[in-house]
C-alpha cells in the first residue's frame, strides 16, 4: 500500500498572499496559489494542451492558461472554460487537485 503521508515542498512565506507558486513533488509539477490566505494546489500543466498554469494569471481563485486561454478553479482544479481559439471556445477536463497542509511555516502536499 502506498504511503500516503504529506511532504514539505515550500514555505508560506514564498506565496504570498494572491499569488501562485510551481513546486516539484516527485514527478509531478503542482501549481500552489494562495487565494485568501489559504493555500490550494493543482497539477500544473494544462488538461487542454499541456500550458505551465504557473506562468497564467492569477484572478481571485481563477487561473488562466497562458497558451489558449483554459480557466481553473484553484480551490478545486474544476475547469470554468475551456480554451479559446479564433472565436471558438472547447471543453477541457478538470485539473487533478491536491491535498495541502500548513504546519508552521511549512506547505505540505499529500502524496
Amino acid at each position: 500500500m502506498e504511503d500516503l503521508k504529506f511532504v514539505k515542498v515550500a514555505e508560506t512565506s514564498e506565496i504570498p498572499m494572491g499569488k501562485m507558486k510551481k513546486v516539484k513533488l516527485e514527478e509531478k509539477e503542482i501549481l500552489i496559489a494562495n487565494v485568501d490566505g489559504n493555500y490550494y494546489a493543482i497539477e500544473n500543466r494544462c488538461t487542454h494542451a499541456g500550458g505551465d498554469l504557473s506562468k497564467g494569471a492569477l484572478d481571485g481563485r481563477i487561473v488562466t492558461c497562458p497558451r489558449h486561454g483554459s480557466r481553473f478553479d484553484v480551490t478545486t482544479g474544476k475547469a470554468v472554460s475551456g480554451p479559446k481559439i479564433l472565436f471558438l471556445r472547447f471543453k477541457t477536463k478538470d485539473a487533478p487537485s491536491f491535498e495541502v497542509k500548513v504546519e508552521g511555516k511549512d506547505l505540505m502536499l499529500k502524496r
